[in-house]
């Protein structure tokens, strides 16, 4: 397995006037594809984030090709880019369903810096065990 796959539905809500999905809600998917990976492989982060654990993305692109609208189903593929120190970089690829086949509509990518809240301050910590161990699993194959 080399991608964590959350799969979406597109609601109205997520639409502009115009129809189609508005361009933030990607990068909306993008941190809930996250927070459903750590709720699947590595719970005991969810407890460390309350207390003081954070996950600060410090880098966010997403490069679209292709519009999307209401009802439309999508996976999302998030895979393990590259990681060093307290930092860490995810891939995403959006495909849309059609007629039972895949189509590449979306691709982006996050960078993580992983801190500790200490009093006002944010200091950068190493990334958890618990958190590498859950990655391993989704490193990509790409360079």
């Amino acid at each position: 397995m080399h991608a964590y796959e959350y799969r979406h539905v597109v609601g109205f809500e997520e639409t502009n006037l115009v129809g189609n999905v508005y361009y933030v809600n990607h990068l909306r998917w993008q941190g809930r594809c996250r927070e459903l990976f750590l709720r699947d492989h590595a719970p005991g982060i969810l407890a460390e984030m309350g207390r003081g654990l954070a996950f600060v993305t410090v880098h966010v692109h997403c490069d679209y090709f292709q519009e999307l609208h209401a009802l439309d189903e999508i996976t999302i593929r998030m895979e393990l880019a590259s990681q060093s120190q307290n930092r860490l970089s995810m891939r995403f690829e959006y495909f849309l369903a059609i007629d039972g086949r895949e189509e590449l509509i979306a691709r982006g990518e996050q960078q993580i810096a992983c801190m500790r809240r200490e009093g006002p301050r944010m200091v950068p910590v190493p990334l958890p065990a618990e958190l590498q161990e859950a990655l391993r699993l989704f490193a990509s194959a790409r360079p």
